[in-house]
């Protein structure tokens, strides 16, 4: 089994960045994409991120194209969510997710592992 642990969540001032990291440990899928989903308070899980196993391939949800960046490094099994010019609607508990099977994985249910979470609370 693969096993996801978040890291890099925390509090930050409007503007501010943090980079999320997600650790894969146990059996890692080295072929697998990785994503970043997000629960917002009062809000449903919604689609953040992604990277194909490759790294060649990346895709956005368009409330955080241009501020977010997703890498990753196969060789430390980890990927990585840089989160610049934040801002409060950001707030929300961030997941990370690992699929097996689709390429670009954007619906939650194309992915196969999914982590704990980390919260990010940005302050106004």
């Amino acid at each position: 089994q693969v096993q996801l642990i978040e890291s890099g969540g925390g509090l930050v001032q409007a503007g501010g960045s943090l980079r999320l990291s997600c650790a894969a440990s146990g059996r890692t899928c080295s072929t697998c994409a990785m994503g970043w989903f997000r629960r917002a308070p009062g809000k449903e899980r919604e689609f953040v991120s992604t990277i194909s196993w490759s790294g060649r391939d990346t895709h956005y949800a368009d409330s955080v194209k241009g501020r977010f960046t997703i890498s990753r490094d196969n060789a430390k099994n980890t990927a990585y969510l840089q989160m610049n010019t934040l801002k409060p609607e950001d707030t929300a508990v961030y997941y990370c997710a690992a699929s097996s099977s689709v390429l670009i994985p954007i619906a939650e249910y194309d992915y196969n592992y999914w982590g704990q979470g980390t919260q990010v609370t940005v302050s106004s």
